[in-house]
């Protein structure tokens, strides 16, 4: 996947699952027992937040919704609170901090030692870890401190994604459901009732193999609700809006593509390591984050 789309494919997560919209529910980066697990991530934080000096200068890396400003701020009024993230548009920051969007980890836009601490959830290991490394003790001051929480390919997190990445590839590709339904559309209006039984179909097939609540049945769902809904649009609008459904269900399968690759990515620590010993920066601790099964989910990485 080209960064370019990568990045796109972000934008459209942020803008989908604005900040505090995604507790409790299924969402594509994190299974259906979110709550525990940002209660364990929130914990994590609360030990290293203390550890920051007064009026603490804070850059929060691939911040994404602002999640660890948010939590940051609730706890410490003093602190001063920043993150960058690559992608091109992001959901308003928490209250009394700043967000920075289309800012690469690789190529920070601020001086060296600007910042007290440098954090990250789910993001550092998105990218390279050399030169994010090197940024990272660029724009540190001396005796600044650092904080990780980054996935494991064993956890449940990867391994929700995957199945769900499985359920949209049965929809998207296996059964092409898009394709045969403009094809039928295409033909004129004479054929949108049988695109739409198509739909049902596919939706019915979806539900019975994957589970109603799959994105096996929801995209075949929302193609034939668009089907039912969009007659008096003509076909024209509703080719457009299966359009639009199946962009936002590629983009899932390209935020699943870098999950995996992040996974790995921070699995091989003995890298992560080596790269921050070489800016000067020692492992301090490592202690891994579990959901309420007691199953391992990620890990708290801190460096200083």
């Amino acid at each position: 996947m080209a960064q370019e789309q990568s990045d796109d494919a972000w934008g459209d997560f942020w803008a989908l699952n604005a900040r505090g919209n995604t507790r409790g529910k299924t969402t594509g980066c994190l299974p259906q027992r979110w709550a525990a697990i940002e209660d364990a991530q929130r914990s994590a934080w609360t030990a290293f937040i203390d550890r920051l000096p007064t009026d603490a200068r804070v850059l929060d890396l691939a911040t994404g919704d602002g999640r660890v400003l948010g939590w940051m701020r609730a706890k410490r009024m003093d602190l001063d609170l920043t993150g960058i993230d690559l992608a091109p548009s992001l959901p308003p920051p928490p209250k009394d901090t700043k967000t920075l969007c289309g800012v690469s980890m690789e190529a920070l836009p601020f001086e060296e030692g600007s910042f007290d601490a440098v954090v990250s959830q789910f993001g550092f290991e998105y990218g390279e870890v050399t030169k994010v490394t090197a940024e990272i003790g660029r724009v540190l001051t001396k005796g600044g401190q650092v904080g990780l929480l980054v996935h494991r390919a064993d956890g449940p997190i990867l391994e929700h994604n995957l199945q769900r990445q499985r359920e949209l590839q049965w929809a998207l590709r296996d059964k092409a459901l898009g394709q045969k339904v403009r094809q039928l559309l295409k033909q004129g209006a004479a054929k949108l009732d049988k695109a739409t039984a198509v739909a049902a179909r596919v939706a019915e097939q979806g539900a019975e193999k994957f589970g109603q609540q799959s994105p096996a049945w929801e995209i075949p769902e929302a193609i034939r609700r668009t089907c039912i809904m969009g007659r008096g649009d003509g076909v024209g609008s509703i080719i457009e809006t299966i359009g639009t459904i199946e962009t936002h269900a590629k983009n899932e399968l390209g935020r699943i593509q870098s999950l995996n690759a992040a996974c790995h990515r921070a699995d091989d620590r003995g890298k992560i390591i080596k790269a921050f010993e070489g800016v000067g920066l020692t492992l301090q601790d490592t202690h891994a984050l579990h959901e309420p099964s007691g199953r391992e989910l990620a890990d708290f990485i801190t460096f200083a």
